[in-house]
C-alpha cells in the first residue's frame, strides 16, 4: 500500500476489455486496477467507441458537460463503468467520453487500413473533454486530480492545453502531467494547415511548439509541455535519444532537462497463467512442467505436423519488418535443413504473407502457418511451444517475451528495448547465477538470427540446461505489481514534492 494515496486521471485512446488495436490497450486496461490496489483512487478516461457496446461491460450515466471545440461548444456525455479491484472492496472508475461524430465508427482511429482524416479533430475534442472532466471531478465531485497520466499522441495535447489556453482557469490549475510513450514511431502528424483544429493560439505553431517541418506533430507537443515523460523500458529510454530510434524527436527528448524514464510493462498474470489458462488442452507448472509435453503434442497435432521431439519453435506477431518476419522468412529454408518445427502466427504485410504461404506449402511436414489473430491459439502456442522467436527491429517493451517466459516457452529475442532488458541471454555467468532465461541476437541480419537458432536448438539437447533456463522463466516475476510500485514512487514524488524519484 502507498504511504501517500492520490487522485489519478488515466487517460488512453484504448484499453481492454473495452477498445484495442496494441499493448497500449493492455497497459491501460491493467496499470489503473493495480495503482487502486496499491491505495490511489484511479479513474480511466476512454472514447466512447461503438465497440466498447461489445465489451460485455455496462456503463451509467454520470453528467454531461459542454466541450468547447472551434465549432463552438459541444455537448457531451459521460458515462462510467465500475471494476472491483482485488478482494479489499476497492475499485476503479472507467469514464467514457461520448460523441457519437467522432466515436461510433467501425475502428478506433482507421477503416479498413486507411486513417480517418479527422483524426486530429477528434483526438483534440477528446483531450479538450478530458480538461473539462478534470474541472467537473474539482467542482461538482470535491475530487482535485493530482496527476494526470496520458499515453502516446492521442492524448498529448492535454498537457499542451494545460501547460498553456487553460494555464490560468482555476478548475484545472495544480495538475501534475506524465506523459508515456509506447511506441515514438507513433506520432500523430497531420497538416500545418489544420492547426487551427487544436484550439490552440498560432504562436504555438513553431519548432520551439507542436511545428515539426511544417506539420502538426502532437506527441511533440506533449514531450515538450508534460511535466515528466516515461516510456516503457529502460533500454528504449536511451534508445529513443538516438536517431535510428527517435524518429526524428531524439533532439526533442534530449532537449528536456530531464530524459525519459524508463518503466516496464508487466503482464496480467491471472490471464496468462498455464496453470489455470483455459485454452490449454493441459495446465502446468514450474515445479510439474509435465502438461506442457502434452501441450507440445496437441499444437503439432492442430498444425498436422509429426508429433517428435524436435524442438518446436513459436512466432506469434505482426508480419511486417519491423517486427523482423522477413529475416524470419529468409532463414526458413536454411532451418528446414536442422532438425526442428516452426509455427507461425500473425497477419500483416501481403507480401510477406504470400512469402510465408509458400514456404509452408514447400514444407508441410516441418513448418505450420496461420494467417489472422486467434486468441485461444496465441495461448497455446505460448503453452506448446519450446522457444518463442521475436527478433523485432524495435520493441519498446513487447509483452510476447513475457507471456514466454512465464510459460516456460525460452524466449530468442532480438537485443533491442524491452526484449533486452526482460530476457537474460544464456551467458557463462547467468547461467551459473541460474539467471538466464533465453537467448538474445545482437545484430539485425538473418545470418545472426540463423546462427542464435541454432545455438537454442543444441542447448535444447542438453536438457538440464534447458530446463534450468525454463524454471528461471517461469519464476521471473513479469507482473504488473512490480511496474505499479515505479509508477507509484514516481507519481507521488511529483505531486509531493515537486520532482521525481529516480526509479
Amino acid at each position: 500500500m502507498t504511504q501517500h494515496p492520490l487522485n489519478l486521471l488515466m487517460v488512453s485512446s484504448e484499453a481492454v476489455p473495452y477498445a484495442k488495436t496494441g499493448g497500449l490497450a493492455d497497459v491501460a486496461g491493467a496499470l489503473p486496477l493495480e495503482l487502486a490496489k496499491l491505495g490511489h483512487d484511479v479513474i480511466l478516461l476512454l472514447p466512447r467507441y461503438r465497440c466498447l457496446s461489445e465489451s460485455g461491460r455496462s456503463f451509467r450515466s454520470v453528467c454531461r458537460l459542454q466541450v468547447a471545440t472551434p465549432q463552438g461548444l459541444v455537448d457531451t456525455l459521460i458515462e462510467e463503468d465500475v471494476i472491483p479491484v482485488g478482494e479489499s472492496g476497492r475499485q476503479a472508475r472507467v469514464w467514457t467520453i461520448r460523441n457519437e461524430a467522432f466515436f461510433e465508427r467501425p475502428g478506433l482511429y482507421q477503416d479498413q487500413g486507411v486513417d480517418y482524416p479527422d483524426n486530429l479533430d477528434r483526438f483534440s475534442f477528446f483531450c479538450r473533454a478530458a480538461i473539462e472532466v478534470i474541472a467537473y471531478l474539482r467542482t461538482a465531485c470535491r475530487w482535485n486530480t493530482h496527476l494526470l497520466h496520458l499515453h502516446d499522441w492521442q492524448t498529448a495535447l492535454c498537457a499542451v492545453y494545460l501547460n498553456t489556453v487553460d494555464r490560468d482557469r482555476p478548475d484545472v490549475q495544480g495538475v501534475r502531467t506524465v506523459l508515456t510513450l509506447h511506441n515514438v514511431g507513433y506520432q500523430g502528424l497531420f497538416p500545418g494547415k489544420q492547426f487551427e483544429n487544436t484550439g490552440l493560439p498560432p504562436s504555438l505553431f513553431t519548432p520551439a511548439g507542436l511545428e515539426y517541418y511544417g506539420s502538426v506533430n502532437l506527441l511533440k507537443g506533449g514531450i515538450v509541455f508534460a511535466d515528466y515523460v516515461t516510456t516503457v523500458s529502460p533500454t528504449y529510454a536511451r534508445e529513443i535519444l538516438t536517431p535510428e530510434f527517435g524518429f526524428g524527436l531524439e533532439g526533442v527528448l534530449r532537449n528536456r532537462t530531464d530524459q525519459p524514464m524508463g518503466i516496464l510493462n508487466g503482464i496480467d498474470i491471472d490471464r496468462w497463467n498455464p496453470e489455470t489458462d483455459p485454452y490449454l488442452p493441459a495446465n502446468y507448472s514450474a515445479t510439474d512442467r509435465s502438461g506442457k509435453q502434452v501441450c507440445k503434442q496437441a499444437l503439432q497435432r492442430e498444425f498436422q505436423l509429426p508429433e517428435t521431439k524436435v524442438p518446436l519453435l513459436g512466432v506469434i506477431a505482426r508480419l511486417t519488418s519491423q517486427k523482423g518476419l522477413d529475416l524470419v522468412a529468409t532463414i526458413i529454408p536454411q532451418l528446414m535443413a536442422v532438425d526442428l518445427q516452426l509455427v507461425i502466427l500473425g497477419t500483416g504485410e501481403p507480401e510477406l504473407e504470400a512469402k510465408l504461404k509458400a514456404l509452408q506449402a514447400r514444407y508441410p511436414h516441418r513448418m505450420g502457418l496461420r494467417i489472422g489473430f486467434d486468441e485461444g491459439l496465441a495461448h497455446r502456442i505460448e503453452g506448446g511451444a519450446d522457444v518463442f522467436v521475436m527478433p523485432s527491429r524495435y520493441e519498446p517493451c513487447g509483452l510476447s517475451q513475457l507471456y514466454s517466459l512465464r510459460y516456460g516457452t525460452v524466449p530468442v529475442v532480438r537485443k533491442t528495448g524491452g526484449l533486452a532488458d526482460t530476457v537474460v541471454p544464456l551467458t557463462a555467468w547467468a547461467r551459473q547465477a541460474g539467471r538466464a532465461t533465453g537467448f538474445h541476437v545482437e545484430e539485425d541480419r538473418a545470418d545472426a538470427l540463423l546462427t542464435v537458432l541454432r545455438r537454442a536448438g543444441a542447448v535444447y539437447q542438453d536438457r538440464s540446461m534447458w530446463d534450468q533456463l525454463v524454471e528461471a522463466g517461469m519464476t521471473t516475476d513479469v507482473s504488473w505489481a512490480r511496474s505499479a510500485n515505479a509508477y507509484d514512487r514516481l507519481f507521488v514524488s511529483l505531486v509531493r514534492r515537486g520532482k521525481p524519484h529516480v526509479v
